[in-house]
């Protein structure tokens, strides 16, 4: 049975542009319930930028984004550039910020073409999920069952190491 979120601390997940594949679709729509029995999620599509050159993309996607922030958000923006964490630091790390009174963490996943500046700057961690490049679909489920997995560690749950 799994525990309550005594903190308080609210999730949310911020994506550009929408699940295309049904498979991964349904991945992330299993990943967000697990991960809803330990935190209140909400997962925000924002509109992806069409017909657009990369900068200007990047500056209005990162104009969404930034518009779904509140001030005291802890965000935690998916970065090929940022630091990669094992299972049990990113436990850690979760842990932590539910700890240190942050009402919400938000996880964004940017557009095709990265996030403006602004989004950058704006990022409290920048997590890089692997070297490799992936699709920004699986980014987002990849993300969804990294933070369940961290919160079954969190919790001292049974998870394959």
């Amino acid at each position: 049975m799994p525990v309550a979120n005594k903190q308080g601390m609210q999730l949310r997940l911020i994506a550009v542009g929408k699940l295309r594949e049904p498979y991964t679709a349904q991945a992330c729509a299993e990943f967000a319930k697990r991960l809803s029995a330990y935190y209140p999620l909400e997962i925000v599509e924002v509109r992806a930028a069409s017909g657009t050159r990369p900068a200007d993309a990047m500056r209005d996607e990162g104009e969404r984004l930034l518009q779904m922030l509140s001030a005291g958000d802890e965000v935690w923006l998916l970065d090929r550039t940022g630091e990669e964490f094992s299972s049990e630091d990113l436990a850690q790390k979760l842990d932590r910020v539910a700890h240190e009174g942050s009402r919400r963490l938000v996880v964004i996943v940017g557009g095709t073409y990265g996030v403006s500046s602004a989004v950058l700057q704006r990022a409290t961690l920048r997590w890089s999920l692997s070297k490799l490049t992936f699709l920004h679909e699986w980014a987002r489920m990849i993300a969804l069952e990294q933070l369940y997995r961290a919160a079954k560690i969190i919790r001292n749950e049974p998870y394959h190491h």
